[in-house]
């Protein structure tokens, strides 16, 4: 086996793994038999001794991996193509840029290096001559230690990732569209000339303050965001749940008034609403023990098993009202069955709904949104849409806002567009495709 070279540090730039045709990643396997063409494959469909063709299994092969120093001990041949890509795209000189590019060598290994191998030695005439050093320290050195980098995330343009950010870029501390975006606009044909006079100077100078202060605001936001870390949207849904459903409407109510105090102010407040709010559901347990006459815990607990049982034998009747409604229904009886059965069993049983056929067959009710998160923030056709297609609308607003995206960056969007786009039920992305065609919210490519 040898330890060859990879064809770039792209794997896009290389051919297709033959086995399962996925882009592939060093190390992979090269046959060293079959050609001219290379025959290609990871090493996933290698351990399955993958076969095509006048391929087999024992065939010579050989492992194409850059890991390997070609120059220099410390540098294998991966990094010395990262190095030339950086310097090439940040210019020569640029060290900072180039190691942050690279992230695992610093300013000053990137600078020495390169000027040493590359600028004052063209030629490479002393370090061929150590290759073979270079061979036998690479064995002889123990493992090289990790230095985790700490580089902030870099999501792709319209990801899941750079939807959840608001299309905040980390690495650049700024967002992909600006607060007022397109108030440079108002600024692009403004020129001071001696001739003007004095109404239009003035005039002039009254657009300029206006553009200061709009980049007061968006300074304004930035610094709300930050502070408030309003970015990791994840973390924020997760602190949520941490709370009541009383409690995390109330968070997301008070939300919009974070800008006005500080994130500990701001956490303090809702902490506290949190605490209220178990002491008064406490308060009126206590309440409803002392209503039904009883005095000690040990009452208490024995009343808490008896309302259970009660609560349990309503359902029960709840649930024979219900299939009644669908006594002509056959699978509408076998889902109440099952149902009991699962209740008599002692487990809960699964939320199951009847659906419906054109055959004549029950479809699932609407989607009831009373105290739905989102739910205010639509009007009562998007509402009605959500009840139809059986939508929360928390996800429809996330599918809404990705299509707007994307019919604003392409000019338009096809139905095939946004089935690729959210990844839902065909059926429920047509629906929500041609509603917002025919609402104007966006257009037909």
């Amino acid at each position: 086996m040898d330890c060859l070279a990879s064809f770039a540090n792209d794997p896009f730039d290389k051919p297709p793994c033959r086995g399962c045709s996925s882009y592939l990643t060093e190390p992979y396997i090269k046959c060293a038999e079959c050609g001219p063409a290379p025959f290609l494959l990871c090493l996933q469909c290698f351990t399955r001794g993958f076969e095509y063709k006048k391929h087999e299994s024992d065939h010579k092969y050989e492992i194409m991996t850059s890991d390997f120093p070609v120059l220099e001990p410390g540098w294998t041949a991966q990094e010395e193509m990262a190095l030339l890509e950086a310097v090439m795209d940040c210019g020569f000189g640029n060290w900072q840029d180039v190691a942050y590019q690279m992230r695992s060598k610093t300013k000053e290994e990137c600078e020495s290096h390169y000027m040493k191998n590359f600028i004052n030695n063209p030629l490479f005439s002393s370090t061929l001559l150590s290759l073979r050093k270079t061979k036998d320290s690479r064995f002889a050195d123990g493992a090289i230690p990790f230095k985790p980098a700490d580089d902030p995330p870099r999501p792709t343009f319209d990801s899941v990732l750079s939807r959840d950010m608001a299309g905040y870029m980390p690495a650049r501390a700024d967002f992909m569209e600006e607060f007022d975006n397109y108030a440079e606009w108002d600024l692009k044909d403004i020129d001071f000339v001696d001739d003007d006079s004095d109404i239009l100077h003035a005039l002039k100078l009254a657009v300029v303050d206006i553009y200061h202060s709009r980049l007061k605001e968006r300074q304004r936001r930035k610094k709300i965001i930050r502070d408030h870390g309003l970015i990791n949207l994840r973390k924020f849904q997760m602190l949520e749940r941490c709370y009541p459903k009383e409690v995390q409407e109330l968070y997301d109510v008070m939300r919009r008034f974070a800008r006005v105090v500080g994130p500990t102010e701001h956490d303090k407040f809702i902490e506290s609403h949190a605490l209220e709010f178990e002491l008064r559901r406490e308060i009126r347990r206590l309440q409803e023990y002392r209503k039904a006459g009883i005095k000690s815990f040990c009452s208490a607990k024995v009343y808490e098993r008896v309302k259970r049982i009660r609560e349990d034998e309503r359902r029960k009747r709840t649930m024979l009202n219900d299939v009644l409604q669908y006594i002509q229904d056959g699978r509408a009886c076998q889902q109440w069955l099952s149902k009991q059965a699962a209740i008599d069993a002692g487990v809960t049983p699964a939320v199951t709904t009847i659906t419906v056929s054109a055959t004549g067959r029950r479809s699932a009710p609407p989607l009831n949104l009373t105290g739905l998160p989102g739910t205010e923030k639509l009007n009562e056709r998007e509402k009605e849409l959500c009840q139809v297609v059986r939508l929360v609308p928390g996800a429809y607003l996330e599918y809404k806002q990705a299509l707007l995206n994307e019919c604003r960056r392409q000019g338009g969007l096809r139905l095939a567009q946004a089935r690729a786009l959210i990844k839902i039920d065909v059926n429920k992305t047509r629906k929500i495709y041609d509603f917002l065609i025919k609402e104007g919210y966006i257009t037909k490519a």
